[in-house]
């Protein structure tokens, strides 16, 4: 098969890198000859480093370089069997592109975009055949994460979204069915990771050294919101929670913060910057955690059951299915462990009651409760049957 990508930043070489990799010719387009020459080298670069870890042996890294064509012409598109578009996130730039890229491929060929947080729909609408246009969502950086979200637009003809599942698989992947809502699984579910511990910090219930180690050392979160959050860039991960909100129609769940908002507009990214929640300025001495136990497990109990919550609507809602949603959390963003499995384990009826007091002191929707918590709770129903004890 013969695999287009456009876009050469870190998301597309990345794709390029997986596809090239499992065996497939790749066409890696960029107007921008420096970009595409960076990518190149990127490409290089990691097939180096994995033939000299014995991961990957000298002569499959060649073919794999061999495979890659990159270029900055899209006539040369005209024989893809399948294009991934990974292009800046603008609605009107995405269908200007596939409306071009529609003159140029077969009939056969099925269009694809690695948007994270734009309608899937919306894009495949701007095209002559929508019903062959679908969402392919890697996670950064795409040679290592293992998660792809596949989303079928309302265009998608039926059966496409099983066999680019299976496309997927074979690339070492693993994907996940989700339905065309705002922020699809991962990027919808998480929120409240995020959300809930700025709204601790700006309430001074704890700083943020502490909240990232209660979820960090107390929660067994990889890392702890702030960090993460200055890992991904809030360049990235504002505009991310602002696109969401604004795609709910507002919904106060997913309400940004004026603190974040006043980091992305200082142009205090994090880790790229320099300075984020933390300072990352050379010698400087991190701040010291308060490590009482009583007061982390407050702030570890509140953000479960905030995602808890979370996961359990995207579940009655059919975003995904039970088995996805807790796939896409565990490889997405590596939580340790599935969110409705965690909520069996607490007591369904526990993080319930962590809701309902919550909503009773604030009265804010963003606490309102899934009413899929309160039907298992009524029935004495578990998200795992067969584990519970």
């Amino acid at each position: 098969m013969i695999i287009g990508i456009i876009g050469s930043g870190a998301m597309g070489a990345g794709i390029a890198q997986v596809v090239a990799t499992a065996g497939h010719t790749v066409r890696l387009l960029d107007q921008n000859s420096e970009a595409l020459q960076q990518a190149s080298r990127s490409i290089e670069a990691n097939l180096r480093k994995l033939a000299e870890k014995g991961k990957l042996t000298a002569a499959a890294a060649e073919a794999v370089t061999a495979r890659l064509h990159p270029t900055g012409d899209i006539q040369q598109f005209a024989d893809c069997e399948l294009v991934i578009e990974a292009v800046v996130e603008d609605l009107t730039v995405k269908q200007q592109l596939f409306q071009q890229l529609e003159s140029i491929v077969s009939t056969e060929c099925v269009l694809a975009s690695n948007t994270s947080s734009l309608s899937i729909t919306s894009t495949a609408a701007a095209c002559q055949q929508p019903e062959r246009f679908i969402g392919i969502h890697f996670f950064n950086p795409a040679p290592l994460m293992q998660l792809v979200e596949v989303i079928p637009a309302v265009q998608t003809r039926e059966g496409l979204a099983t066999e680019v599942r299976k496309l997927v698989e074979s690339w070492g992947k693993l994907p996940v069915l989700a339905k065309d809502t705002p922020g699809f699984i991962v990027n919808r579910v998480a929120r409240p990771y995020y959300g809930e511990a700025i709204r601790m910090l700006e309430e001074g219930l704890a700083d943020i050294a502490t909240i990232d180690w209660a979820l960090t050392e107390l929660g067994g979160f990889r890392m702890g919101p702030f960090t993460l959050m200055d890992f991904i860039g809030h360049d990235v991960n504002y505009r991310v929670t602002e696109s969401v909100f604004t795609a709910f129609f507002y919904d106060p769940r997913y309400k940004p913060s004026f603190t974040q908002k006043r980091l992305f507009e200082a142009g205090y990214y994090g880790r790229k910057t320099g300075r984020g929640f933390y300072n990352y300025a050379p010698e400087t001495i991190q701040p010291e955690p308060n490590r009482d136990e009583a007061l982390g497990n407050v702030i570890v109990n509140r953000v479960l059951a905030m995602l808890i919550n979370e996961a359990a609507d995207a579940l009655a809602l059919q975003v995904a299915s039970r088995d996805d949603l807790e796939l896409a959390m565990t490889k997405g963003v590596n939580y340790p462990k599935g969110l409705l499995a965690w909520a069996d384990e607490l007591g369904i009826a526990d993080v319930l009651d962590t809701l309902d007091n919550l909503y009773a002191e604030y009265h804010e929707d963003r606490y309102r409760a899934s009413p899929l918590l309160r039907r298992m709770v009524r029935n004495r129903q578990h998200f795992f049957p067969s584990t519970a004890t």
